[in-house]
């Protein structure tokens, strides 16, 4: 078996006389890189090493041709984005006309944009068109997986909201996407479009490449309920019942005559009225619509309990690992990573110390530790910190299972204490009941802030989180004060005992506070990063805030704001 899947990758759009037959050696790949992970994470490395020997990031590192693990660790530094920044402009500004090259031997085909959803930074990250390749293979690697558990995914029809986002070009003239919208142009996903079982669509591919979220979305829910939201139902029930489109926001001429097509073969005024007879019929929409925890809730009710799977783990900088147990509980997903991908290793997670730890390889992690991913890639990422904090949890064969934790460094911090995301979205978690049993209320979003801005010799710094609840905002009560006051004080008591010492015993943080804000303040903040050139696809609501544009964004939504009326227990320091 070659190292490298794209080089023994023969495309799944090609034609195959036994699809069974391709299912089955997708599946034995899986078996076999798992058991030789060790040895295949050697091969990675020399190979990705010896390709790139000549460029100038490496040159001027001094690793001068060595492609063995041990110089590798010894000569090349662990760095971040910040350190990489100046020669990724360089590449933005120049393109591929530097020589020697900077980062990767092959020339750059694309810029993948992050979301820069957690950190407020898009990141650009270097593609080539052999790496796009690769992770077209790790894409098909999943749906074998899953059809052992959900048999038939190969059968009939597959919807899926599928976003594309306008392409942009660098000074350099290198093509600057997301990441996403860059694999729906690939020739892959065009020629997969009609020639895989697994992709056969309902919409049509004019759908999916228009660039107006708005038109795209619409046109492809509704070529979805044509073949077997909350907001345009009515909309799409008429285009249905009459055969074509009437709404008048769809102007894209492209997308307009592809789903009029679909449409125009027989109108359907007899589904277009069970659509509507169930959309009418509970305005909660159970069981009519459909990876983050925090969202599990609301996709069990409105998918009425269907199967949630959380397929594969992927960034911007490299597709990782695969869920080889697609239908676990999603609080208990675990990825497999892949040792074909990418070199792998590991900087152990602990406490103060954790700059300071020796990094170690795919096959040498602990089971039940945490560690920050690590990686160095085919296109040109030597040793660098992706932010992603993994826990072991088990192994497939010889290649480690990994739980995804959070992003690293994404904290609430006033003083000594550091709250992740993790410990914020249990504290919520477990006050949630509260609001549920005594408001009727439930959590829609919401994110936090380290509020330093308030603080002064007297007033210390504060936790505040902003909550978007579904209830009936007109039924307001002193009754409702009392209750949120309570809930800000079970949060307290919910966060680890560091902050409950800084709170109580040493007063170096202040009472915490919730603000609520007004319906649709989310959908708000997801505009904002759009505009400000997020991908739809990959935006996540950010659990903590720091940048001034968004909390001066959410405090002009906030129609009112509660405090802990008492300091929690500290009995556990």
């Amino acid at each position: 078996m070659k190292i490298s899947p794209a080089d023994d990758f023969t495309t799944t759009v090609n034609v195959i006389a036994d699809y069974d037959q391709h299912k089955k050696a997708l599946l034995e790949y899986n078996e076999e890189v798992t058991t030789r992970a060790e040895e295949i994470q050697k091969r990675v490395l020399s190979e990705i090493l010896s390709r790139n020997e000549h460029v100038e990031y490496l040159q001027r590192k001094g690793l001068n041709g060595h492609t063995d693990s041990e110089t590798f660790k010894k000569i090349l530094p662990v760095i971040t984005y910040e350190d990489l920044k100046p020669d990724i402009d360089r590449i933005i500004s120049n393109g591929n006309t530097s020589s020697p090259p900077i980062l990767c031997n092959q020339p750059i085909s694309k810029l993948f944009c992050s979301s820069g959803t957690s950190s407020g930074v898009r990141k650009r990250i270097p593609m080539t068109d052999e790496d796009a390749k690769r992770r077209y293979f790790f894409r098909s690697l999943v749906m074998p997986i899953v059809d052992q558990y959900i048999p038939g995914l190969d059968k009939g029809k597959v919807m899926y909201i599928m976003i594309s986002v306008p392409q942009d070009k660098t000074p350099g003239g290198i093509g600057l996407s997301y990441s996403s919208t860059a694999f729906y142009k690939t020739s892959y996903f065009k020629d997969g479009f009609n020639n895989n079982p697994y992709t056969n669509y309902t919409c049509p591919i004019e759908a999916i490449h228009c660039e107006d979220s708005y038109q795209s979305m619409y046109s492809q829910v509704l070529c979805g309920l044509y073949q077997n939201d909350q907001e345009n139902w009515t909309s799409l029930c008429n285009d249905i019942r009459n055969g074509r489109i009437d709404n008048k926001k769809i102007t894209d001429l492209l997308v307009r005559k592809a789903v009029s097509k679909l449409l125009s073969i027989k109108p359907n005024p007899k589904l277009a009225n069970l659509i509507g007879t169930e959309c009418k019929r509970d305005e909660s929409w159970k069981g009519i619509i459909s990876s983050m925890s925090q969202y599990i809730p609301y996709i069990e009710f409105y998918s009425n309990k269907l199967p949630i799977v959380c397929a594969r783990y992927a960034c911007s900088e490299v597709y990782c690992g695969i869920n080889l147990n697609p239908l676990c509980q999603p609080d208990q997903v675990s990825y497999t990573l892949i040792p074909t991908m990418a070199y792998f290793e590991f900087l152990p997670i602990i406490s103060d110390q954790h700059d300071q730890q020796e990094l170690v390889d795919l096959t040498a992690v602990n089971l039940g530790n945490e560690y920050e991913l690590v990686v160095t890639t085919f296109t040109g990422l030597y040793r660098y910190r992706v932010g992603d904090v993994l826990r072991v949890a088990g192994f497939k064969n010889n290649a480690p299972q990994f739980n995804f934790m959070r992003r690293n460094n994404t904290l609430l911090s006033i003083d000594a204490e550091k709250t992740d995301e993790v410990e914020l979205q249990n504290a919520v978690n477990s006050a949630a009941r509260h609001l549920k049993r005594f408001l009727s209320a439930s959590l829609v979003d919401y994110t936090s802030f380290a509020d330093h801005l308030t603080t002064s010799s007297t007033t210390p710094g504060h936790y505040v989180l902003y909550f978007e609840l579904q209830w009936d905002e007109n039924n307001f009560s002193i009754f409702q004060t009392t209750v949120l006051e309570e809930y800000c004080l079970l949060l307290e008591e919910s966060l680890g005992a560091v902050y409950r010492e800084c709170r109580v015993d040493r007063k170096l943080i202040g009472p915490l506070e919730i603000k609520i804000v007004k319906t649709g303040t989310f959908d708000k903040l997801m505009a904002y990063a759009i505009r400000e050139g997020s991908s739809v696809n990959q935006y996540k609501t950010p659990r903590c805030v720091k940048l001034a544009p968004i909390v001066q964004l959410l405090n002009s939504r906030v129609v009112s704001n509660y405090f802990s009326p008492k300091s929690p227990q500290t009995s556990e320091i």
